[in-house]
This record gives C-alpha cells, sequence and structure tokens, in this order.
C-alpha cells in the first residue's frame, strides 16, 4: 500500500472522530432550562428510573441506565418492545421514564412511553425533533440535535448517540452533586474489578443546591 493511500485512510478516519467530538462537545451549549427540568424530574421520583431505547438508543439506554445507578440515581434498563409483552407491570406511578429516539417516531417506544403514562409514571423523552410524537407526548421532553454531520449519512446513529451519552453521564453527575450520594457509597455498590480495590476514596465532588430547582418540571 502507498503512503498516499495510508494517509488518506488515516485521516479518513480522523475525520470521522473529529466529526463525532465537535458533535459530542456542542452539546455542552444546548443545555438549558430543559436540562433543568429533566433533573427536577429525577430528583423528585420517588421510584426507580425506567430507561428505554431501540435500536442504538436501546445500547445507549443500558449505558445510562448502569450510569444513573452507579452514581446514586437507581434505574433499570427495559426494552420497550419486552414492555408491550408484559413487562410494562414493572413500571409503577412513582417511576420516571427516560425514552430516547433520535426521530422520536419509534413505535414501540412511543406505545410504551403512553402506556407508562397511563400507569401514572412520569415520562422524559431524548430527542432530536421536540415535535415529535415522543416529544409531543412526553411530560419533560429534551432536545438533543448535534450540529454538523454527526452521523454518516444522516442515517448511522454515531455521534448522535455519542452527543446522548455525554448528556446522560452529565445528568448522572450532577443528581450525584445535589444528593450528596459519596464516593464511599459508590465503591460499597461497586465490590468487583480495580474499582472494588480501591481503598482510598477520591475526594468527594462539589455540592450543589437542589433549592435552584423549585418551581421546576
Amino acid at each position: 500500500m502507498s503512503s498516499l493511500a495510508e494517509d488518506q485512510i488515516l485521516e479518513g478516519a480522523r475525520e470521522v472522530i473529529r466529526r463525532e467530538g465537535a458533535a459530542t462537545a456542542g452539546i455542552a451549549e444546548q443545555l438549558d432550562g430543559s436540562f433543568l427540568s429533566a433533573v427536577s424530574l429525577l430528583l423528585g421520583c420517588q421510584g426507580k428510573v425506567v430507561v428505554a431505547g431501540s435500536g442504538t438508543s436501546g445500547t445507549v439506554a443500558r449505558r445510562m441506565a448502569h450510569l444513573l445507578s452507579v452514581c446514586g440515581t437507581p434505574a433499570v434498563f427495559l426494552h420497550p418492545m419486552d414492555a408491550l409483552h408484559g413487562s410494562l407491570g414493572a413500571v409503577s406511578e412513582t417511576d420516571v421514564v427516560i425514552a430516547i429516539s433520535k426521530g422520536g417516531g419509534s413505535a414501540e417506544l412511543n406505545d410504551f412511553a403512553r402506556g407508562a403514562q397511563e400507569r401514572g409514571a412520569r415520562v422524559l423523552s431524548l430527542t432530536s425533533r421536540a415535535d415529535s410524537a415522543l416529544g409531543l407526548l412526553a411530560d419533560v421532553s429534551v432536545q438533543i440535535a448535534p450540529a454538523g454531520h454527526a452521523d454518516p449519512g444522516g442515517v448511522i446513529a454515531m455521534g448522535s448517540t455519542l452527543a446522548v451519552s455525554a448528556w446522560g453521564d452529565a445528568l448522572a453527575v450532577t443528581l450525584m452533586r445535589l444528593s450528596g450520594y459519596s464516593w464511599s457509597q459508590v465503591l460499597s455498590a461497586h465490590p468487583a474489578g480495580s474499582v472494588g480495590q480501591i481503598t482510598d476514596a477520591p475526594e468527594e465532588l462539589a455540592p450543589l443546591d437542589a433549592s435552584a430547582l423549585n418551581g421546576r418540571e
């Protein structure tokens, strides 16, 4: 392989990473009152957080549920189609459902979200279109719309899912700081692996004042 051909391959790969990095970083500037409303909704949740999505969004949902739990917000992943086949019974009126869909038009996810609302749960939607079916039915709707060409061809959900993941990470850490969930609690719930071998907890995260959220939602 010629040096020129090798350079073209490497540059093409670097460009993918640059686009995805820019798409993810740009989400920081999109955080607004809807993020605060989402934080308020989850901070006030008396039950569990149920995170749902289909396809690539389902993979992001599973990751988000895990990291919310790690950071002190009890959360589980539920596939929307499984929910429509009976697992909807796991959702109660004290729960909050986070429904993730890039376009907001996934029929099984929207049916699940409506079913969860009928059972008394609140729904938080994460979508790139606030005017989508999912965005309109949600109790709290957050629009996450990466700029530029985040997804190849506008079809393959790559950069857009990284952006949603980053938004979810910001949510998890913010809730951890607001609730005062400590590193000792994190380590207690994570006894396996290299994390489980940590004996000296990190310095606690700077606390945040939850009173700033009064009147949100």
